[in-house]
């Protein structure tokens, strides 16, 4: 094919859906992507963020998916640096197979091209362990019943969850039509009001019982008090650990890849390959219309960094910008009821304070005398990825320690480096403060609950990031008219999290690229098994004997 009559794909935004979308074409047909970034960076929330030698992971990446596709896709670019997997056996789907290492991603690949990166391009594996910090005691997330559950909760307070959870399961709610329903049918009222209500409500800043059941049914999915206690039994009888964790419920996994200078370092390679390859990225481009003749979008009309403005004409365009903004940008005569929806749609922002400590406050309780603080010894590192943050009278939302993901990613080993994460919008002023006002308030707060002193801050810095989590509330209720109108546009595909206002993992915006790939090589134009991805309890791959394009952990 010359390039003439090469058929072209214009693709907004180097997220994870985008810049799948665009290596899976390079791969696998003969269309050009051109990837339209209005930033400088590539991956979207999925980047790292350096800040003088230290890397920060933007909401936290754990490189996990129960989906063989998205396992095989990462580790085809970055394989695990311990060598110790490499002829490992896993198990599932009932059926025993080798830790693909170096297999290439399903379907099989056409142009398919394989750089030698240098050993820094390797995947770690790493342990998983979160916590709920509550009443300045922490509690294994999910909750475990444990003697430390009984004596930081007391026994007044456990019997009173034990009671609740039986009530509910005696006599189920008949309806479950919102958020705080949801969770009172899987936990129980009380402990529902103990470990999740406050979290949440300051993850979405609204009453649990105003959020849609449907954001519980995709992110909690099968976790619930007896799925912990079956994993718990399992535990006692297994032995070997199966990198894929097939069979385990995503909050449940206790170990997951990761790339040794964050998620960021996945991506930038991927987008290089693109280019290598003959793909186009241009960044500083921002979006102003889609210009559109029928049901076929025409060419993508941008303009760049200095301000002169560019048209792209091409065959097929992807989406993952927000649908509010894509909808108002199409030239087209679009129905009221789908602009009045389409505007209605809110977001929840994100704010990660970075904090460089010289220690932490907070402890685990020593095993044995010899790990004592009175030894002599510095008190070790928790080893937690995530703290959960659920003492109301704080509006810090979580805490990361970066050191726990990889010790790549902190300049000088003797310190600590975290990320306190807020959650507001746009409008708060808290979005509004200075990075040093900002700075100040995740100090004061995180010494006021105990986790740090705030002698023991060496620098601190602040990262914004708008539209982070797609809300299912407002007039989400009515997305569905917003979907068919754009869906029947046959050559525009939405794909990724805010593409999608749909709150997507990493693997599942990339499972989406990846069907909206197969979609276009199939010439299908029926859209609906791209919006069936992350939509069901299990994969479809679990169902099925062969691989079907089609899943982390709690909200946020």
């Amino acid at each position: 094919m010359t390039a003439k009559t090469r058929k072209t794909a214009l693709i907004i935004g180097a997220g994870p859906a985008g810049l799948t979308a665009a290596y899976e074409l390079l791969l696998r047909s003969d269309v050009k992507p051109i990837v339209l970034e209005k930033s400088t960076y590539m991956g979207g929330i999925s980047r790292t963020v350096e800040y003088k030698g230290n890397r920060i992971d933007i909401g936290g990446h754990r490189f996990f998916s129960k989906s063989d596709r998205v396992m095989n896709w990462w580790l085809e670019h970055m394989p695990l640096a311990d060598s110790n997997h490499a002829g490992a056996e896993i198990t599932y789907q009932n059926q025993r197979r080798p830790l693909p290492i170096d297999a290439p991603a399903d379907p099989p690949r056409k142009n398919a091209a394989h750089p030698r990166g240098s050993e820094d391009r390797v995947m770690l594996l790493r342990e998983r362990k979160s916590r709920i910090y509550f009443l300045r005691r922490f509690f294994d997330y999910p909750i475990q019943l444990s003697a430390s559950l009984l004596r930081n909760l007391g026994i007044v307070r456990v019997v009173r969850i034990g009671t609740s959870y039986v009530w509910n399961a005696m006599f189920p709610p008949k309806r479950i039509d919102n958020l705080e329903q949801f969770y009172i049918s899987r936990f129980g009222r009380e402990l529902y009001r103990t470990f999740f209500q406050s979290y949440t409500e300051k993850v979405w800043g609204v009453p649990c019982d105003r959020i849609s059941a449907e954001w519980g049914a995709q992110r909690v999915k099968g976790l619930s008090v007896s799925a912990t206690l079956m994993h718990m039994v399992k535990k006692l009888f297994t032995s070997k650990k199966d990198i894929r964790q097939k069979d385990t419920e995503t909050s449940l996994i206790e170990q997951f890849m990761y790339p040794k200078l964050g998620p960021g370092q996945m991506w930038e390679l991927v987008a290089e390959k693109v280019k290598a390859m003959g793909g186009e990225i241009l960044t500083e481009h921002q979006v102003q219309s889609l210009e559109t003749d029928g049901n076929r979008v025409l060419s993508v009309v941008s303009r760049d960094a200095l301000g002169d403005r560019h048209v792209f004409a091409a065959d097929y365009f992807f989406s993952t910008m927000p649908v509010k903004e894509l909808t108002r940008a199409l030239q087209a005569e679009v129905p009221e009821n789908v602009l009045e929806v389409s505007d209605g749609l809110q977001y929840r922002d994100f704010v990660t304070v970075g904090l460089l400590v010289n220690k932490l406050a907070v402890r685990d309780t020593p095993k044995n005398a010899s790990d004592a603080t009175d030894s002599g010894k510095p008190a070790p590192l928790i080893k937690d990825n995530w703290i959960y943050i659920q003492e109301p009278e704080v509006t810090a939302g979580r805490l990361q320690i970066f050191n726990n993901w990889s010790p790549y990613m902190v300049r000088d080993p003797n310190t600590v480096w975290i990320g306190v994460e807020y959650f507001c919008y746009d409008t708060d002023p808290f979005w509004k403060m200075s990075d040093e006002d900002t700075i100040a308030l995740a100090k004061r707060e995180l010494d006021h609950i105990g986790i740090l002193e705030q002698a023991d801050v060496l620098d601190g810095t602040v990262l914004r990031m708008p539209k982070t989590y797609p809300a299912y509330f407002g007039a989400y209720e009515r997305f569905e008219e917003v979907r068919e109108y754009l869906d029947a546009f046959d050559n525009l595909f939405l794909v990724g999290r805010n593409g999608m206002h749909k709150y997507n993992n990493q693997d599942h915006s990339m499972l989406t690229a990846m069907t909206a790939v197969d979609n276009i090589i199939e010439g299908r134009l029926d859209k609906s098994n791209i919006w069936a991805v992350n939509t069901e309890m299990e994969y479809h791959e679990e169902k099925a004997p062969i691989q079907e394009p089609e899943q982390e952990e709690r909200a946020a």
